[in-house]
């Protein structure tokens, strides 16, 4: 089932095959199957209370690999980020009898701006979620960082490279070290409790004397800093910039107590490991679906994250197994449970990433 859905190559923006792979993938395990506007794949058992949702995402980053089997590791991109997760999450559902109703979402766009699950917020949520990305069979990731991506535009008048006067691209790079060193000030001990800023790409052009440079910076934020509170941090000097908001997703740490947590973590000590609890400096759909729904949620899945988006991508089949056998039991243990109590997002902390 996984090389099945990793043969599919699937950059965002173009998971239309694996979609449908996953879909004929599900409906020969017995579930019911459709996909919405947005292109998201769902498989679904069951009917009624409690509504479980294990929240894949079918989209890889850009680069096909190729896809084979070496000794007991299947190798090509998406094998960790994040379709073991999803496979694993189709076999454990596989023998699922309820009570209540399991669907396992295929969503778009995680990658570049998780587009699918921003589909998914105005509808009705689930009673509980767990979100697939890879944290290690036996770890679960309770709080992923923000992220705020910000292109500033500069502009100006062409000059002389013999003039004192600064070029706009000098502006924009002298405005871009404030920013970082504004992000450096708040850098503490714990790499999840620090605001990072990243220069993406510098674009310089020239139509006439005209001259125009955008900067694009990414800001990885950790709880209690919003979006909010880094823009209006931005310097306005240099440079003047106009500045547009090209990405924005609040940091979010779940309550390590709550079911969703609870119930993976008892199925990692079934299998008698302890479990881990994460706490990533990336971001997931995690970040956008928990605050609009409210629900006692996790992040769960086989691999290890430190090979995201890299040629060295794999998963040993032996880790896949063992998930699913944790999701088997946590989607036993939720469904039993009955409805939950709403729960407020909250949390503690640790490294490794996400998107």
């Amino acid at each position: 089932m996984l090389t099945r859905l990793v043969a599919r190559y699937s950059p965002s923006g173009r998971e239309r095959a694996a979609v449908q792979e996953f879909r004929r993938i599900a409906r020969a395990l017995g579930y019911a199957t459709s996909v919405d506007r947005a292109g998201n794949g769902f498989a679904r058992r069951g009917h009624g209370r409690p509504r479980l949702l294990f929240l894949g995402h079918i989209d890889t980053v850009e680069g096909p690999r190729p896809v084979r089997r070496r000794g007991n590791r299947i190798l090509g991109r998406g094998s960790v980020d994040a379709k073991g997760a999803i496979a694993a999450a189709l076999c454990a559902g596989a023998a699922f009898e309820g009570p209540g109703e399991l669907t396992i979402a295929a969503a778009v766009g995680e990658e570049v701006d998780s587009r699918g699950a921003r589909h998914l917020v105005s509808r009705r949520g689930p009673d509980r979620l767990i979100v697939g990305e890879p944290s290690g069979w036996d770890g679960v990731t309770i709080g992923y960082k923000g992220e705020l991506q910000v292109v500033a535009t500069f502009r100006g008048r062409r000059t002389h490279y013999s003039s004192p006067t600064p070029t706009t691209t000098d502006l924009a790079l002298d405005w871009t070290a404030a920013v970082r060193g504004l992000a450096s000030a708040r850098h503490t001990e714990s790499l999840f409790g620090s605001l990072t800023a990243k220069t993406v790409a510098v674009d310089a052009r020239r139509a006439g004397d005209a001259e125009t440079t955008r900067v694009t910076i990414d800001f990885r934020l950790p709880p209690g800093i919003s979006t909010t509170d880094v823009l209006e941090l931005l310097p306005r000097e240099p440079g003047h910039p106009a500045l547009a908001i090209r990405l924005r997703a609040e940091p979010i740490e779940v309550d390590r107590g709550n079911p969703t947590v609870l119930a993976l973590s008892a199925g990692i000590r079934a299998l008698g490991a302890r479990p881990t609890l994460w706490r990533k400096c990336g971001t997931s759909d995690l970040n956008v679906v928990v605050p609009a729904w409210r629900i006692p949620a996790a992040a769960y899945g086989p691999g290890d994250a430190r090979l995201d988006h890299t040629s060295r991508e794999s998963l040993a089949v032996g880790e896949l197994e063992r998930s699913v056998e944790v999701l088997r039991g946590a989607f036993r243990r939720l469904a039993e449970d009955g409805p939950p109590l709403r729960s407020r997002p909250r949390g503690r902390d640790r490294p490794p990433h996400g998107r």
